[in-house]
């Protein structure tokens, strides 16, 4: 009964954010090799079904802003962390891909962009400006933060990519995600 309820409330916010947007309703289509109309308590089942087996979290995708940042203070798995030697020091980070999957997971509703991207005058380095927003059932909340890398390094892929890569990690360690590695040698 619970998981209906919940692949039920699914469906409504499907429903309902569609229509806040001004998109088509939201309408499930169910293919099978003979057509045939489900009734809808049939289709509210089967989204159930799907989301239960797939493993997807459908409890606390709204939750309260707190209940957010407490889950993405938890210090990161350290299978998650990767290492790299930048100018002769070790650097710890987690990979910006992982950090994405983190967010997702904790805080559905969250948003990121790219402020700013700023070249130096000399046109040697890049800075990016990123902002994270995350959206709690009380409030909202966002950090911006900044990365640069140097035009001639390509090691890591584009420069814009890795200074990008760099605010948005940063960005999220501000709101506690991976925060422990900036300060796990003191």
């Amino acid at each position: 009964m619970a998981v209906a309820n919940r692949a039920r409330g699914f469906v409504n916010l499907l429903s309902r954010s569609s229509l806040q947007t001004g998109s088509k309703p939201f309408q499930l289509r169910c293919f099978a090799a003979k057509a045939s109309p489900m009734r809808p308590a049939t289709v509210v089942t089967t989204v159930a079904n799907a989301v239960e087996d797939l493993g997807v979290p459908t409890e606390g995708i709204s939750r309260p802003l707190s209940e957010i940042l407490m889950e993405l203070g938890k210090k990161v798995p350290d299978s998650f962390v990767k290492a790299r030697v930048e100018d002769g020091q070790t650097i710890k980070y987690v990979p910006w891909h992982i950090i994405n999957r983190i967010l997702n997971l904790h805080a559905p509703e969250w948003s990121g962009e790219i402020r700013n991207i700023v070249y130096s005058a000399d046109g040697k380095a890049v800075t990016v400006i990123y902002r994270v927003t995350l959206y709690g059932t009380d409030a909202e909340i966002y950090r911006e933060s900044t990365g640069t890398a140097s035009v001639d390094d390509t090691h890591y892929g584009d420069p814009v990519q890795k200074a990008e890569a760099m605010a948005f990690r940063r960005a999220c360690a501000r709101l506690g995600l991976g925060l422990h590695l900036y300060h796990e040698d003191l």
